[in-house]
């Protein structure tokens, strides 16, 4: 009976890490939103750091998060420190590229898994507004694959681009 159910789970361990094995290489989630407001007032919200308790979805998971700005005070070069409860973890966000149009970011992750990724705030133009897509992209190591076997990056990010998004919305179009 043992023999049975150690096989069994061996079988199921094999099966996973064969699938984890099988997930790209890489990932990305992406989302977006029409926003009715001028480029300067969203991107407003998006190059300075300082902003990002008005929307970011990660900003209200830790009142008690600390926070270091550092480098520029908004647009290329703007870097913001966070370190806070297990929900937020730890980490460092660079502007690493800004534009009226766009702004890029290096993400690094430091707890509770370490990562590094790239985020990226693009406007187009659609009509009187202008729809905001947010993407994240980046490696995936073998433990996020593992990870992605039960549940996507997609899953477990998308719903918060959404929840950050609607905030970034609301925040634009009443400035």
């Amino acid at each position: 009976m043992f023999k049975k159910i150690g096989i069994v789970v061996l079988i199921l361990i094999a099966g996973t890490l064969v699938l984890a094995a099988a997930q790209p290489p890489t990932f990305r989630v992406e989302r977006q939103v029409a926003i009715t407001a001028t480029p300067e007032k969203i991107m407003g919200f998006v190059a300075d750091f300082r902003q990002w308790e008005v929307w970011s979805p990660g900003e209200k998971l830790d009142p008690a998060m600390k926070r270091t700005f550092s480098g520029a005070a908004n647009g290329k070069g703007a870097v913001y420190e966070w370190s806070g409860n297990g929900d937020v973890g730890s980490g460092r966000m660079e502007i690493a590229a800004a534009t009226p149009a766009s702004t890029t970011i290096d993400l690094l992750f430091m707890s509770p898994m370490e990562s590094r990724n790239t985020m990226t705030f693009a406007l187009a133009p659609q009509g009187a507004s202008k729809t905001v897509l947010w993407s994240m992209e980046g490696p995936m190591s073998f433990i996020s694959k593992v990870m992605c076997v039960f549940v996507s990056m997609d899953k477990m990010i998308g719903k918060d681009f959404e929840k950050g998004l609607a905030d970034l919305k609301a925040a634009a179009e009443k400035a």
